[in-house]
């Protein structure tokens, strides 16, 4: 595993630079870039400071952060520590810190892209091949912690195993089939490299739930939090008091609770998107909000002005939905409420979680039925169906091997295959979904991820409340009769405009 902070000066170019405008003399070249490092760091406790002063003392926030600079990097440590120490953690937000991770697991991306106020780019498996990136190899453990009697045994046992997945993912791609498809049997231990950006309180909450939590059992995110807690106390120490003095929690309370309740049993991964709950009078609220916005009605004149309206125009809502779809800044759609339940591959996770604004609940990777998966298309077509149904029934066989030996289940995540299903339950509000659903529905998008979205939108189409709503929301080819792929576009939008053409041409003949 490696972990650095990129989103800081780089002093060995800093160093090259220096020697490159013959400025060394004798210790000048260490000595000035030490003096930038003090620098650097007295600037993020500067920040922050200025943040938690500004709130408690006169004067605007320049003459507050020349106040803060003029003190030392202790002093402005001590404030800080004492603001948040009170709770007041939102000062740290203004602290921003850029990390480059390489040599992960895909279950630390996984894991970490889960945090809503993060910010992730991760190489695309749709794209790059990862036959050749390596991957995790765990120490096992029995129940109570301590390495398991056979652990060298068992991971020659799993690397061979794991190296015969990585070749039945080549055999697959050599066939023809895309990588895109090919990786539904790649394992969950295969490396990812990614960067990812977090802010002063973001990062408190990581480490603590890395460190202090039931995560902390599985070894790799425990390291993790442990070399990230190593780069604070290099860099950001304010955050430290924090995460020390809170209390390690490594069992979970509603875990506890529900064992003692419900007896872990076969489940069974849902066949389509439901719509679990959503806001009722879903045209009306979108409208309505339009209304009041502009014109600070109470709710009810802005319904009755809607009414009003509507009888001597009946195109006057349909006309006013689009104009709040396309014309406007759309903050109308977020009035709007929409959860649903999505049979997920790990797969597309990323796909899902990459969009920020929506919020969910992701089940564990422990304990998740490997008998449960998804089939790409492709591989039916291809006639490797055997084929690929054999590899999970295998590593099924594998897992339950190191499961009969006592092997604690965090270890187990690494069985894992991309392909295999759970039940993911999401809550969004309707500027999300539509957003969403423009992406996902087109016909560039991955087709599993495209799949969630019509289903998603075939549930809304089933409402009455959302007639209007549902034509606002999807491709833009569909909804607004344009393309954003540039050269990659599938061509749909031009047969959708010649069919408009083609309709107006009848419309006009019989006029």
């Amino acid at each position: 595993m490696t972990i650095e902070l990129i989103g800081s000066l780089d002093y060995k170019k800093v160093e090259e630079i220096l020697k490159q405008k013959g400025i060394d003399n004798g210790n000048t070249i260490d000595e000035i870039v030490e003096e930038i490092k003090k620098v650097e760091k007295s600037r993020h406790s500067e920040i922050v400071s200025s943040a938690g002063a500004l709130s408690r003392t006169t004067g605007d926030i320049f003459s507050v952060l020349n106040d803060r600079e003029q003190k030392d990097f202790e002093k402005n440590n001590k404030f800080v520590n004492f603001v948040i120490g009170m709770g007041h953690y939102s000062i740290t937000d203004h602290d921003y810190f850029v990390f480059g991770l390489k040599d992960v697991s895909v279950i630390v991306e996984q894991f970490l892209i889960e945090e809503r106020f993060a910010s992730f780019t991760v190489k695309s498996r749709r794209e790059a091949d990862f036959s050749k990136e390596g991957f995790y190899i765990p120490n096992f453990h029995i129940t109570n912690g301590g390495i398991h009697p056979d652990n060298h045994p068992l991971q020659e046992t799993y690397k061979q195993h794991m190296k015969e997945l990585f070749e039945k993912y080549s055999v697959f791609k050599e066939a023809g089939i895309k990588t895109e498809d090919a990786r539904f049997i790649l394992p969950y231990c295969f490396h990812s490299t990614f960067i990812m950006g977090f802010d002063g309180n973001t990062l408190i909450r990581t480490i603590i739930k890395l460190t202090k939590t039931k995560y902390s059992k599985i070894p790799e995110l425990k390291e993790l939090g442990e070399k990230l807690y190593e780069i604070a106390k290099e860099n950001m120490p304010y955050i430290l008091p924090v995460i020390d003095k809170t209390e390690v929690m490594t069992e979970d309370e509603v875990d506890t609770f529900l064992a003692s309740k419900i007896k872990r049993e076969n489940y069974k991964v849902v066949k389509n998107v439901k719509l679990l709950n959503s806001s009722q009078d879903i045209d009306d609220q979108i409208l309505i909000a339009a209304i009041i916005r502009r014109y600070q009605y109470n709710y009810q004149k802005a319904k009755n002005t809607l009414e009003k309206i509507s009888t001597t125009d009946p195109n006057f809502k349909l006309e006013l939905m689009k104009k709040i779809a396309f014309k406007g800044d759309r903050a109308e759609l977020s009035q709007v409420n929409f959860e649903f339940q999505v049979p997920v591959s790990n797969a597309i996770k990323t796909h899902l979680l990459r969009h920020r604004t929506h919020n969910f609940v992701n089940p564990d990777f422990v304990d998740i039925d490997l008998t449960q998966y998804i089939t790409p298309p492709a591989i039916i077509e291809k006639d490797m169906k055997y084929e690929y149904d054999d590899i999970y029934k295998r590593n099924k066989q594998t897992y339950d091997y190191f499961k009969g030996l006592g092997v604690t289940k965090e270890d187990l995540i690494y069985f894992n295959l991309s392909g295999n299903l759970s039940n993911f339950i999401t809550n969004m509000d309707g500027l999300t979904l539509s957003h969403i659903l423009a992406l996902r529905e087109c016909n560039k998008a991955q087709w599993e991820t495209r799949d969630i979205a019509h289903g998603m939108h075939k549930e809304i189409n089933k409402r009455e409340d959302a007639k209007l709503f549902t034509q606002v929301i999807g491709p833009t080819c569909e909804t607004q009769r344009i393309c954003n792929e540039g050269k990659e576009c599938c061509g749909k939008v031009f047969a959708l405009i010649k069919k408009d053409t083609k309709n107006q041409l009848k419309i006009d003949n019989i006029c």
